[in-house]
């Protein structure tokens, strides 16, 4: 594509945002016109973790209470699924799409396309790491190397007196997706400067439960000296503990467990002493989402990126957090 060429979309792009019209108002009414509901297309990674599904629930809600209309689709964690989506909502004239990526990469030729249909982007919860910033508006979700580092600073806190090394085994999330990759860098970066800390091994759990089991059943038979599990999810952890106490070892005793989301099911293990720590992920993300779709289509100029607040968890505080915890 020439230089002029490339100029004019982005002109194009510029001029179909700053001229579409829309209620930004908090009456719950997104009309664009005359009889006009604002249409989006979301596509969610699947229903992998209870995190997922609690995130998805609210998408869904936040979306009926605006009086958005929400084509939603669920990519069953293939990103073919979600690229034949995106075409699909483009295809459909939708007014803005919004999507948690599966992986990070491989996406610049579907966004071009939406980008050349004058649809902006919103990316949810995920990130991708396309060099063309240009290809969506705004990016809502946390700071997956944060909780990386807030789990490996625990660490490092915990074992501060210990002697001998401590030997680590990571099950990671899904292969390519940004919270997989930020999470174990944030991790290995907190514990950087602690030579005893030693990864002995790290593996895919691919965020489910069954995974997780799976995977740290093999670590188990193949590590004679486990001191601690980092788990990037909740649910692989949830799994794993199934594979420690059925090979007859003690859970957040035995092998020490840190995790990350917050989830209740997790809350309830750490206040039976099963989990160590918790480093929060808030998937309550549907109003902030239904918000920014309102202004992006109203034309107000929006932040690149909008992080979410978050906690951690010890037993004691995962305890008094259970009978309000939404998830």
């Amino acid at each position: 594509m020439s230089k002029r060429a490339a100029a004019a979309l982005v002109a194009g792009a510029m001029v179909a945002v700053l001229t579409a019209c829309g209620s930004g108002g908090g009456g719950g009414s997104a009309d664009k016109g005359a009889g006009h509901k604002l249409v989006v297309g979301f596509s969610q990674v699947g229903a992998e973790s209870g995190w997922r599904t609690a995130n998805t629930k609210s998408i869904q809600e936040s979306a009926k209470k605006a009086g958005i209309e929400l084509k939603f689709s669920d990519a069953q964690q293939k990103q073919e699924n979600q690229i034949k989506a995106i075409r699909s909502f483009i295809q459909q004239k939708v007014d803005v799409i919004a999507f948690s990526p599966v992986v990070e990469s491989g996406w610049d030729t579907v966004l071009k396309e939406a980008k050349d249909a004058h649809i902006p982007v919103i990316l949810t919860d995920r990130a991708v790491d396309s060099k063309d910033e240009s290809l969506y508006v705004s990016f809502l979700g946390s700071d997956f190397v944060e909780e990386g580092k807030k789990a490996g600073d625990w660490l490092v806190k915990e074992y501060a007196s210990a002697g001998g090394d401590v030997n680590i085994v990571q099950l990671e999330g899904t292969t390519g997706s940004a919270p997989a990759n930020d999470r174990k860098s944030g991790f290995a970066d907190a514990i950087k400067g602690e030579p005893k800390f030693k990864v002995v091994a790290s593996q895919t759990g691919d965020f489910t439960r069954a995974k997780g089991k799976e995977v740290m059943q093999a670590f188990l038979k193949s590590q004679p000296k486990i001191d601690v599990l980092y788990a990037h999810n909740d649910d692989m952890a949830l799994g794993a503990i199934q594979a420690i106490e059925e090979a007859g070892k003690k859970p957040g005793t035995d092998i020490k467990i840190v995790s990350v989301d917050g989830v209740k099911d997790a809350l309830s293990a750490m206040s039976q002493g099963k989990i160590n720590y918790d480093v929060e992920c808030n998937p309550l993300l549907g109003d902030q989402l239904m918000d920014l779709v309102k202004k992006v289509k109203a034309g107000e100029s929006v932040p690149r990126r909008i992080k979410t607040e978050e906690g951690t968890f010890t037993p004691e505080q995962a305890t008094a957090a259970l009978p309000n915890r939404q998830y």
